[in-house]
C-alpha cells in the first residue's frame, strides 16, 4: 500500500507523537509512505526513520483569533501545499492521505480531486467558527473520512461525514512501569501538571489552586512541566507571574515523561479543552492517581472514583478543594484507583492497540480505493 501523510506542525506536541507511532505502524506493515509537513523537529523524526519527506509551508499563524495577516499567510501556504501534494500524487499512486491536522485538509482535498480517499485524524475539538466550516467543507467534497481520538471529538463533525466513514480509535502510549505508591501521610506531596503551556491547558487556575492550598500544606511542592508551543509565550509570563512566592517549580519541556511522573504523587489536568489527554493514560501505565476537569474526551476515559478523580466544576476553587480531598483519600482507595487505571490502559490504550487499530483501518480504506479503481478499469475496457 503507498500512504501519503501530512501533518500541519512541525513541533512534537500529542498530536504529533501520534503521527509519528502512525508512521511506524505503517513501516511496520511495509507499506510504501511519504510524508508532507513543515520544517522542523517532526520532520527530522520522520528521516530519521526512513520516510522520505517532502517540506510544506504551514504558518506559523496566531493562536486563537486569526487576523488578516494570518488568513492572506494561509491562503499563500494554501496554494504551495496543492502545488507540492499534486506533484507527488502526480509521481506516485497513492492508496490514501492521511492528514493529522485540519489546516492542511483542505489542500489534501484539492490535490487529490476526489481520485484519492482521504483520512482525516482529528485529535481535538476545532472552535474557530470560520476553521470548522472550512474543515467541514474539505470533508463533504471529497466524502472524506474522520477518525477521532473520542467520540467528543467526533460528535461536532458527524454532520459533514458519511455515516460509514466515522470512526473512533483511542490513542495508546508506549508502556511506563507501574509503581505501586505509598502515598505520603506527612503532606509531602508532589504534585504536577504535564503538557502544553497555553490558556486551554489551565495551568493558571492550577496555579491559583497552589495559592489556596499552600498555607494549609506548606510541605506540598508543585510542578508545571511544558513549553508553550504552537503560540507566544504571553501566556507562560502571566502563569510565571501568578507563581511567585509559591512552592512551583517550572521544569520547562520534558522529553522524558516517565521520569517526570515517577516523581509525582497526583497529575492534575486542568485542561478547558482536551480531545482525550494523553498524558492521562501515560500516569494510568504509571501508576499516577488522575485529578482532571471533565472536559472533551476525558470523562470517557476517566471514571470518576474508579481510575481517576473529575473535577466537576472547572475553577480554581474546585479542583483545590479535589486536591485536598485526594490528599486525605485513604492509602487503600487510591491503590485501588490507580491499580484499575493500570488495567484500563492494558487493555485499552496500549500502544499496540492503537497501531493496530489505526493501521486496519486505513488498509481498509486503502483497499476499498483499489476496489474501486478496478471495478471502474474493468468498466472502461468492456
Amino acid at each position: 500500500m503507498n500512504l501519503l501523510a501530512l501533518d500541519q506542525y512541525s513541533d512534537l506536541g500529542g498530536a504529533q507523537r501520534v503521527f509519528l507511532e502512525t508512521v511506524e505502524a505503517a513501516l511496520r506493515r511495509d507499506w510504501n509512505i511519504w510524508c508532507a509537513l513543515p520544517s522542523g523537529p517532526l520532520i527530522e523524526r520522520v528521516e530519521s526513520l526512513g520516510a522520505p519527506a517532502s517540506r510544506i509551508p504551514c504558518g506559523p499563524y496566531q493562536s486563537g483569533r486569526k487576523r488578516s495577516l494570518d488568513l492572506l499567510r494561509f491562503g499563500s501556504d494554501l496554494g504551495w501545499q496543492v502545488q507540492i501534494l499534486r506533484s507527488l500524487i502526480n509521481r506516485v499512486h497513492f492508496d490514501l492521505i492521511y492528514v493529522n491536522g485540519p489546516r492542511v485538509l483542505p489542500a489534501a482535498v484539492l490535490a487529490a480531486r476526489g481520485r484519492t480517499p482521504v483520512l482525516f485524524h482529528a485529535h481535538s475539538h476545532i472552535d474557530q467558527s470560520l476553521a470548522r466550516k472550512v474543515a467541514g467543507w474539505s470533508i463533504a467534497r471529497t466524502g472524506a473520512a474522520v477518525v477521532a481520538c473520542s467520540e467528543s471529538v467526533l460528535e461536532p463533525l458527524r454532520k459533514y461525514v458519511e455515516p460509514g466513514n466515522q470512526f473512533v480509535v483511542a490513542n495508546g502510549v508506549p508502556e511506563i512501569p507501574f509503581r505501586q505508591r505509598d502515598f505520603p501521610r506527612d503532606g509531602k506531596w508532589r504534585i504536577g501538571v504535564i503538557g502544553r503551556i497555553a490558556p486551554e491547558k489551565g495551568q493558571a487556575e492550577f496555579v491559583h489552586a497552589v495559592a489556596l492550598l499552600h498555607a494549609e500544606f506548606p510541605d506540598v511542592r508543585f510542578v508545571i512541566c511544558g513549553a508553550p508551543l504552537f503560540s507566544g509565550a504571553s501566556y507562560f509570563r502571566e502563569v510565571q507571574e501568578l507563581a511567585r512566592g509559591l512552592p512551583v517549580e517550572f521544569l520547562g519541556w520534558q522529553e522524558d515523561v516517565a521520569n517526570v511522573l515517577s516523581e509525582l504523587d497526583l497529575l492534575v489536568v486542568p485542561s478547558f479543552e482536551e480531545g482525550m489527554g494523553r498524558v492521562i493514560i501515560e500516569a494510568f501505565s504509571a501508576g499516577v492517581p488522575v485529578a482532571a476537569f471533565p472536559t472533551g474526551g476525558i470523562p470517557e476515559v476517566v471514571a470518576d472514583g474508579e481510575t481517576g478523580f473529575l473535577v466537576r466544576d472547572k475553577t480554581a476553587g474546585a479542583l483545590a478543594r479535589s486536591i485536598r480531598e485526594i490528599m486525605r483519600t485513604d492509602q487503600g482507595d487510591l491503590q485501588r484507583i490507580t491499580g484499575n487505571a493500570r488495567r484500563a490502559w492494558e487493555t485499552r490504550y496500549t500502544l499496540a492497540i492503537y497501531q493496530e487499530g489505526i493501521a486496519e483501518l486505513m488498509a481498509r480504506l486503502g483497499s476499498n480505493c483499489r476496489v474501486e479503481i478496478h471495478a471502474r478499469q474493468r468498466q472502461h475496457t468492456s
